[in-house]
């Protein structure tokens, strides 16, 4: 097996990762969606920036409250002490249960090269839905952080009712 450091797959786990943190008053603007504008009140979810890159298989959301679902963007930025305009990268969003809670796993993550065992014969089927048989994770590379932050629902809104978001997988 190749190890991570001549950058080869398989990508080896050297310790597990699971972190849960309170999203409440983790805010950007109403809208905000791909780019960040202004000021902003994300939280760090995971600080790759001088640590470990690590490898998330899972993220998800546990409500807090009965509302009408709140909206988690996620960010990748080099920085790990404010999520700048400037260097922010949105990576994906997730839209939380309305039920007190009510467990939403997010399901777009990136393919990544990690084989998927075959399990028989699957015939010209195969063709047609190869994606069906890749594995789905979030790579954050050295260097990187992942951020969260939900939308506001209204302008002023604090988000005392945002949820819980967690990441599991493992630093390599």
């Amino acid at each position: 097996m190749a190890s991570t450091s001549t950058n080869k797959q398989p990508l080896l786990v050297d310790r597990v990762l699971h972190e849960v943190i309170d999203l409440a008053g983790a805010t950007v603007a109403e809208n905000a969606g791909v780019d960040i504008a202004g000021t902003n009140n994300a939280s760090i979810i995971v600080d790759s920036t001088t640590l470990d890159g690590c490898i998330i298989e899972d993220i998800y959301a546990i409500a807090r409250t009965v509302s009408t679902g709140y909206k988690i963007n996620l960010y990748l930025s080099s920085a790990s002490d404010y999520l700048r305009q400037q260097q922010a990268i949105f990576v994906a969003t997730l839209t939380a249960g309305t039920t007190t809670g009510d467990r939403t796993h997010i399901t777009l993550l990136p393919y990544i090269l990690a084989p998927v065992p075959q399990g028989g014969n699957v015939g010209t089927e195969l063709a047609n839905t190869h994606f069906q048989y890749r594995y789905r994770a979030l790579y954050v590379p050295k260097g990187k952080a992942l951020w969260a932050a939900v939308e506001q629902q209204s302008s002023g809104d604090q988000a005392a009712a945002a949820p819980l978001l967690g990441v599991q997988g493992g630093f390599y």
